[in-house]
């Protein structure tokens, strides 16, 4: 058995990680609906325009469903330098962030927060626990809502902190 040497990883101040339950029932919603669109596609003798827009649909949502299990298999952590997927994906830098929103009429997702940036990234979309588009960055989904209050707290607390140090 091998150690992995983390002494040059920065230290994880907060993590997000995809809620079982919440888990469980999302893809088998989505399994279920792509089934049933697909079942009714070949069983039933609507017309062939609806046919073939049963299967691309319930495709579709296949799809979605096999992305989703594999998005939410990974965690989001908060480091210093800012947030990150398990996949090794850096989400996005706290030096861009420019301001967190998590109020109720704000747009982002179930369980979650939006980050504001100062520029925008690149489009990016893991269903069930992040989202990126142009300026804002949603964190959430499948997500326990109390793990992503913790880290926008720790977001604002980090983003106070640097503002004092530059103001």
């Amino acid at each position: 058995m091998t150690t992995q040497d983390t002494s040059d990883l920065p230290e994880v101040l907060a993590t997000i990680t995809a809620s079982p339950m919440r888990r469980l029932f999302g893809l088998a919603t989505l399994f279920v609906l792509g089934g049933v669109l697909i079942y009714l596609a070949l069983t039933t003798a609507p017309a062939l325009h609806w046919r073939v827009f049963l299967l691309v649909t319930g495709g579709l949502v296949l799809w979605l469903a096999v992305a989703t299990r594999r998005a939410t298999e990974h965690r989001i952590e908060l480091t210093q330098q800012g947030l990150r997927s398990t996949s090794g994906e850096t989400i996005v830098l706290l030096d861009n962030i420019a301001a967190i929103k998590v109020g109720m009429f704000d747009m982002k997702p179930s369980n979650g927060f939006t980050v504001h940036l100062k520029k925008p990234r690149s489009r990016k979309w893991q269903p069930g626990l992040w989202w990126a588009f142009g300026r804002r960055v949603g964190i959430g989904g499948v997500t326990p809502g109390s793990e992503a209050k913790s880290m926008a707290q720790i977001i604002e607390a980090l983003l106070a902190v640097r503002n004092q140090t530059e103001g």
